[in-house]
């Protein structure tokens, strides 16, 4: 799998005003660009080609992204499931590398029904978070796995903000895009994801984890540079995450997905505190600290 280089910013000539003085000045900007999913499957002459999804995302890591979707939707199961993953040549000068084409190994046949009823990759989907619950349940991999016994110091925790806002290159230049970031246990950042869609920063993660055969990443830390949103602590269930924390808020129904899996779900994580909202018993607070 040979994966575009990060393309992520644009220099952009803007008038910066301070006080009352305009003056000329160079902005670098997140690129957001649409990205097209295509999946081939079926048997010999009878392959059946077909778009699965459009979304905005910033260019770059784009298989991996292709891949963390189609995984973390229940479309493909496992890596094996990929026979080939590449970028479409286009005459569009405009649609250039803006389409990834995922072929299915021959044999195996995606259960494309069940993904476009259940369908909860955008908020505005209007899908009933209950039943969303129990159709992500339906189609994760690792939905019966006994999750592994894990006791986790709060010092490690306070640590990982500073390490991912450290490995934040696009954020450091624009201030304007998402992360997420893979942990081991002792806080070291073992992988980073940079995009303007939060979700999509998440799949390229997941996307390469899927490659890599570290699936399921139950002895690892996800840590969201923003909220948890639904869709994120679906995405980190379907590939078997137990321990997610934020930087910002989480919402009522990621809580309510987080208990349902077993998973410990942390809002607010700063250098010094932290709401444990699910799961607590995975960290180890020091007793003399508790009110």
């Amino acid at each position: 799998m040979t994966d575009l280089p990060l393309v992520g910013t644009k220099h952009k000539p803007i008038r910066k005003v301070n006080g009352f003085i305009g003056s000329p000045s160079l902005d670098i900007l997140s690129i957001e660009e649409p990205l097209e999913i295509r999946i081939g499957y079926g048997p010999g002459a009878d392959r059946i080609q077909k778009s699965i999804s459009v979304t905005m995302r910033t260019p770059g890591n784009d298989l991996e992204l292709a891949l963390g979707f189609l995984f973390t939707e229940g479309i493909i199961s496992s890596y094996h499931d990929v026979a080939n993953v590449y970028h479409v040549d286009t005459a569009c000068s405009s649609q250039k590398e803006n389409i990834v084409h995922v072929e299915l190994a021959e044999a195996f046949s995606p259960q494309l029904l069940q993904s476009e009823r259940n369908f909860y990759t955008t908020s505005s989907c209007g899908v009933c978070g209950k039943g969303s619950i129990q159709s992500i349940r339906t189609v994760s991999p690792f939905s019966g796995w006994a999750k592994p016994e894990l006791r986790l110091p709060t010092p490690v925790l306070y640590d990982l903000p500073r390490k991912l806002k450290a490995a934040q290159g696009g954020f450091a230049v624009t201030g304007g895009i998402h992360a997420s970031g893979l942990f081991s246990l002792d806080g070291e950042l073992l992988l980073l994801r940079e995009d303007v869609g939060r979700h999509n920063a998440l799949d390229k993660l997941i996307g390469n984890a899927l490659a890599c055969d570290m699936l399921p990443l139950d002895q690892h830390i996800l840590l969201l540079s923003g909220r948890a949103s639904f869709e994120l602590i679906q995405k980190a269930a379907m590939a078997g995450i137990s321990i997610v924390a934020a930087i910002g808020a989480p919402s009522t129904l990621a809580v309510e997905l987080a208990t349902e899996f077993d998973m410990t779900l942390l809002g607010f994580l700063r250098e010094d505190r932290f709401n444990i909202y699910s799961s607590s018993d995975r960290i180890l607070i020091p007793t003399s600290y508790e009110n």
